[in-house]
């Protein structure tokens, strides 16, 4: 199974643990994984390698940075975010397919359906985690149509369709967008994604694919839903995602699905 991150090498002893899981969890004998990055020394290749072991491959990609010269950053938003936006146009062109992950995320079950999962025309697959109220008044302030009702997207975890990526989006297209929109862009690379790319999406589960403690917590208030608790988590969640400030490794946690993340780091 191809798997692509993009790091910096701050996020290391994350990304380590990303790999124990998917090693641990993920269902399939090897991966090959791509890492984008700028700033990563020889030690922690090596680092990241042991991590892996022998049943993942991995592959350093250096993306030079002055590619996203201009582009807005901050402390929580490096320009490292940008990189998975032009990861279809970096990776080998033989490879048609990859999964990005954000390393903040922990693999409970196999990925073997997304391995398998048809793009049916689609140039990628992913989660929302945006209700309708917030869809609308997101795709005003990107100035996007909101007629063709387009999902604002989370980008902490892809599935890419990369021929058809490479053939619709460029670097071009990507900086352009930046350029006019810079003012309006607060979660930079989900804002380009969703505005150049979410009429072209093939939206997952995020319960499954995607699940943060926000995300199941507006699931379980509305009671005309099932209720989700652990033991649904643990027999069908695949993906558990800690994004946004709620980490479990913080002191001001809040939530019940820390539990995976110090299983994961627990055991084995």
């Amino acid at each position: 199974m191809n798997l692509l991150f993009c790091i910096d090498r701050n996020f290391i002893p994350l990304m380590e643990s990303c790999i124990h899981s998917i090693l641990k969890n993920g269902g399939c004998e090897r991966y090959s994984a791509h890492i984008l990055h700028s700033d990563l020394t020889r030690a922690d290749m090596a680092a990241l390698e042991n991590a892996a072991g022998e049943r993942m491959r991995l592959t350093f990609l250096t993306v030079p940075e002055e590619l996203f010269d201009g582009f807005p950053e901050s402390n929580r938003y490096p320009r490292q975010i940008y990189y998975r936006l032009i990861a279809p146009l970096l990776l080998p062109q033989e490879m048609e397919r990859v999964l990005y992950l954000d390393v903040d995320t922990v693999i409970i079950n196999p990925l073997s359906d997304l391995e398998t999962a048809a793009f049916d025309g689609a140039w990628f697959m992913a989660c929302t985690h945006v209700r309708k109220m917030l869809t609308k008044l997101n795709q005003v302030r990107l100035g996007m149509n909101p007629e063709k009702n387009t999902p604002y997207l989370n980008s902490g975890v892809i599935l890419f369709n990369l021929p058809l990526f490479r053939e619709k989006l460029g670097m071009e297209r990507i900086r352009a967008y930046a350029n006019a929109r810079k003012g309006a862009l607060l979660l930079p690379d989900q804002d380009i994604l969703t505005a150049l790319c979410g009429d072209h999406v093939k939206l997952l589960d995020p319960l499954r694919y995607n699940l943060s403690d926000r995300i199941l917590a507006f699931h379980n208030a509305n009671p005309q839903r099932e209720q989700v608790d652990l033991d649904w988590v643990r027999r069908n969640s695949v993906i558990i995602h800690y994004c946004g400030k709620n980490k479990p490794w913080r002191e001001d946690y809040k939530g019940i699905l820390d539990v995976f993340y110090r299983e994961n780091q627990e055991q084995p």
